[in-house]
């Protein structure tokens, strides 16, 4: 079931499943297995030759990842998805097959710690560079792309902030130097952003976060729009040209707006091993039928708390885009129309000791390195997720010594209401 024209509740419960055809078994299976069984020997030729779609080895694919990618595909409006181990797997699988020895991307200032170290340090390893740019800044992003740029990234709401991103403008800027845009979506789910609506190339999620929502699997996803032209330049001899270890086989002159997909199973997933266990699929599978339930509420609490917050004399600043005094409020109705999230940051008086005694006070929330569950979070993102950047750095992501990143979940609002006010009290007494 691909059918688009059915509505977001529907296809987060029916996208990508079938009745098993063996049991009749209404819930998508857990293929608890390595290997598959091949008709005969011609049938295992075909497979391993890309010339016939099945199931080889679940290191590439497997029959419950399957029906998590087609799920996520069809709720982002992309024509295919590979899902993978982790939201950090899925942004290398995604810069994989466009970048090499000598290339940058361009990425947002505004992006979550982990993200801004991969990219400052990891990918060095490989060859590649990262300018950082604040994407508010059109020109700057402009002037920042040069002729061995390969790739743009941004989040469509940035971690830890919640700032929103002008998708459709920096995409704008891509297209006009011929390099795609990567979106990464964990924050927003495609409940709320759809970012190949505004223009982007592929996206990207930890489906670990929201698309799970229960806080017990890790995993990522990339999703390809199969709009980019990948032959108009010679930029992407991975996607263009002949590939070695397939004869010579030409990924975009063969599989067209699937070339992309099927590069990260064949040859990312072949290579990398970064594989989705077939188990992890299925939590993040249950988790996607209750996807807009979870996010319409997520929102609703998140709206009444930023704005009880932001009357607050304790507190100094909150980010939140959701609320009118955001100058990403008017950016947010375009971009995000269902609402602005439930991720943000507060500026407690009294600094990084009060922001400790804050996280030390509270009681409902969670004091985890993760978002997008049910349950409140709450961390010091300077002291954890941002510690390895330099003060600029987190500054300019938004995770200076006195925020406090909050992930607003499920719960009675007025009770995360109550549960602030006590733990601010301890912290500012």
């Amino acid at each position: 079931m691909t059918d688009t024209s059915y509505g977001f509740d529907t296809l987060q419960i029916h996208a990508g499943a079938r009745p098993d055809p063996a049991t009749g078994a209404r819930q998508t299976p857990i293929y608890q297995t390595t290997a598959y069984v091949f008709r005969d020997a011609d049938h295992a030729a075909a497979l391993f030759n890309l010339q016939e779609v099945g199931f080889i080895y679940s290191r590439l694919t497997n029959p419950t990842v399957a029906v998590l990618q087609e799920r996520i595909a069809t709720l982002e409006g992309g024509v295919g998805a590979v899902c993978c181990s982790s939201g950090h797997a899925a942004q290398i699988m995604a810069l994989f097959p466009l970048m090499g020895p000598g290339k940058n991307i361009v990425a947002s200032t505004r992006l979550y710690g982990g993200t801004v170290t991969q990219f400052s340090h990891t990918i060095k390893r490989f060859g590649w560079e990262c300018k950082f740019v604040d994407f508010d800044d059109l020109d700057a992003v402009k002037d920042a792309i040069d002729d061995n740029t390969r790739a743009v990234f941004g989040e469509a709401i940035a971690n830890p902030g919640g700032y929103i991103m002008d998708v459709r403008a920096i995409a704008d800027i891509a297209d006009a130097a011929q390099v795609p845009l990567i979106i990464d979506n964990t924050t927003a789910t495609p409940f709320l952003c759809r970012p190949i609506e505004h223009g982007a190339t592929l996206v990207v999620h930890s489906t670990t976060k929201y698309l799970t929502g229960n806080g017990t699997v890790t995993g990522g996803c990339i999703v390809d729009s199969g709009n980019f032209d990948w032959s108009a330049t010679d930029k992407f001899p991975s996607l263009s040209q002949p590939e070695p270890a397939y004869h010579g086989l030409k990924f975009h002159e063969t599989f067209g707006n699937l070339a992309f997909t099927f590069h990260g199973i064949a040859i990312g997933l072949r290579d990398l091993g970064m594989t989705m266990n077939p188990q992890a699929a299925h939590y993040t599978l249950m988790g996607t039928e209750t996807l807009s339930l979870r996010m319409e509420r997520h929102v609703e609490n998140a709206v009444k708390i930023a704005n009880w917050l932001e009357q607050d004399d304790r507190i100094e600043k909150v980010t939140y885009a959701g609320l009118e005094s955001s100058p990403y409020y008017e950016r947010t109705k375009t971009v995000c129309p269902k609402g602005a999230g439930a991720l943000f940051t507060i500026s407690v008086k009294g600094g990084y000791e009060a922001c400790v005694k804050l996280v030390n006070g509270l009681e409902i929330f969670s004091h985890v390195a993760n978002l997008g569950d049910t349950r409140s979070l709450v961390i010091h993102s300077a002291s954890t997720t941002h510690r390895q950047l330099s003060p600029e750095q987190q500054e300019a992501a938004g995770a200076g010594p006195n925020v406090v990143r909050i992930s607003i979940g499920t719960e009675n609002a007025d009770d995360l209401i109550a549960d602030l006010d006590q733990a601010l009290a301890q912290a500012t007494a």
